[in-house]
């Protein structure tokens, strides 16, 4: 198996994003498979960011520590990661090699990315064809002629040093990111209104459906702040329109009283939380786990809600059409949590299908509702209400209020009408669970060690459970997307054999092991958790769990 790790690292506004996109490209079309993340400071300029790419022949999941390859723009680079060099890696930076006298020669100091692209395809045993379509995307005229004559310096300063084992025609597969893979979802879905305010890392979502929105006919609205954001979902969506909105900790923390809104006016909405360290503004541009027990409870009182926590580019798609059915089905909030590291991960994986895509709106059959006073709020056993949009039925009046109402959406202080009404709106919990899904799981029919986790750590978990396992350990692993509802059975059943439950989480207390805890008794008291801004490498947590056995 291929397994080749590359570190690309400098200073912000040096390249790296640039040069990082083109060798990405061209691994791809080569046909090979990529896992590539990025670790970026929160300034325009300057500071220390990194990139990975890591390379195989066979679909990866999850980056790695150790260093095939470092790719220094500056001489910090190879200070701050020189120790998770291989004893074999090599080194490209500036006193290796002229690139810098390179660039200058041509005459574009700003080619300097392009011929050490130039060089790390020939120490890989690449050739330039593939490269050069690439570069024709980036550039045009001039600048590309200057960008070709820099790959081929670039290619021509070295001598091949690695030879990639080659792989066979490139297959059928796409490579994208967390928020792309959302934001694609949502257009799956007949999203037709998307409002946000731009807040690291949620922004992607909504710059990848902006970018769709005249070729798709969509109302994509930057609103003055995340109030405004959710709200303005909650009113396209009661007139009718599939709705959505994205953000992270701090955007939703405004957004509150607006979930609370959607769910006392039973009207449906999506909620995109891409997290990130806080409280307030915490770090801005890194990964964490830390809002499952926020999100969990926000709003005053409480409401019936979903929360959907996405384990992989692949599910992100499929789980965000889930929610826009889900919200319309039982008309709630659904929140979709997902997190930098996954939302940033470029992942090589296999074409969506789309034939398997269902929009499913569960709205009233508008005859059924005959001529009889519409009740919005209708008292029915499953708790939800037939729903129409305003405006199909003559005479008919779609009446909501964030008032408690009685079931024709008139503001009411009757305690008799308020239990009937929030008996109502809870039932939708108890009905909601036939459509919650059980945890994915991975590892030994009967493991010893049960480990647990949610969201993003899905990959990281997997790969580690694969290699404990070829070591003879009687290991396995539970990773939750639904959290909320809580499904447990399958939970209840793996923890009746299991001599130790871990959980591994991106957060300080270990906030799913809390939950699980609460809904089962049963109690985790191992829980590896990481809170320093940056995802769970499988080097790192498999050894972290050997440790702990």
């Amino acid at each position: 198996m291929v397994d080749y790790n590359i570190l690309l690292g400098g200073e912000a506004g040096q390249g790296m994003n640039t040069v990082g996109g083109v060798l990405e490209k061209i691994f791809t079309r080569t046909g090979y498979y990529i896992f590539a993340t990025k670790d970026y400071m929160s300034r325009i300029r300057g500071g220390h960011n990194f990139n990975c790419i890591r390379i195989s022949d066979e679909p990866i999941y999850t980056h790695r520590e150790s260093i095939d390859m470092l790719i220094a723009f500056n001489e910090e680079t190879i200070e701050l990661h020189e120790k998770h060099l291989l004893k074999d890696g090599l080194v490209i930076d500036e006193k290796a090699y002229p690139f810098k006298e390179l660039a200058k020669e041509i005459g574009n100091i700003k080619v300097i990315g392009t011929v050490m692209v130039g060089a790390v395809i020939k120490m890989l045993g690449l050739s330039t064809d593939i490269a050069e379509g690439v570069l024709k995307e980036y550039f045009s005229g001039d600048i590309l002629r200057m960008n070709i004559s820099a790959l081929e310096k670039g290619y021509d300063l070295v001598d091949k040093k690695v030879t990639l084992p080659s792989v066979a025609a490139p297959k059928k597969t796409i490579t994208l990111n967390g928020n792309q893979a959302v934001g694609l979802g949502a257009l799956a879905a007949g999203c037709k209104f998307f409002s946000g305010y731009p807040m690291t890392p949620g922004t992607g979502i909504m710059n990848y459906i902006a970018a769709k929105q005249h070729e798709l006919g969509i109302v994509v609205e930057q609103s003055e702040d995340e109030i405004a954001a959710l709200n303005m979902v909650i009113g396209a969506s009661y007139a009718g329109v599939r709705a959505m909105t994205s953000t992270s900790g701090g955007g939703y923390s405004l957004m509150v009283e607006a979930v609370g809104l959607s769910g006392i006016i039973e009207t449906p909405a999506v909620i995109a939380n891409v997290q990130r360290p806080g409280p307030a503004t915490g770090l801005p541009t890194r990964t964490a786990q830390g809002d499952l027990h926020f999100v969990l409870y926000a709003s005053q009182d409480e409401i019936p809600r979903m929360v959907i926590a996405l384990r992989s580019v692949e599910e992100a798609f499929y789980q965000t059409i889930r929610a826009f059915n889900l919200a319309d089905k039982y008309q709630i909030p659904v929140t979709i949590l997902s997190d930098q590291y996954l939302a940033d991960a470029q992942t090589t994986i296999l074409p969506y299908d789309f034939s398997a895509v269902k929009i499913e709106k569960h709205l009233a059959d508008v005859q059924g509702i005959g001529k009889e006073r519409y009740k919005r709020y209708k008292i029915t056993e499953d708790g939800i209400s037939p729903r129409i949009i305003p405006g199909k039925i003559p005479g008919q009046v779609v009446m909501v209020d964030s008032d408690e109402h009685d079931e024709y959406g008139h503001i009411i202080e009757s305690d008799t009408e308020r239990i009937q009404m929030m008996d109502k709106r809870m039932q939708k919990i108890e009905t909601l669970k036939s459509d919650i899904q059980e945890p994915w799981y991975v590892g030994s029919e009967k493991p010893e060690t049960l480990i647990v986790g949610w969201g993003s750590t899905y990959c990281v978990i997997k790969t580690v459970i694969e290699a404990l396992e070829k070591q003879g350990k009687s290991i396995g692993a539970l990773i939750y997307g639904d959290v909320c509802p809580l499904p447990v059975a399958l939970f209840n059943d793996y923890a009746a054999n299991a001599n130790n439950i871990i959980a591994v989480e991106g957060n300080y207390s270990g906030q799913l092991a809390d939950l699980i805890q609460q809904k089962t008794c049963i109690p985790i008291k191992i829980r590896l958790t990481k809170y320093d801004g940056r995802a769970w490498g499988y080097e790192e947590l498999q050894a972290k769990i050997q440790e702990v056995l």
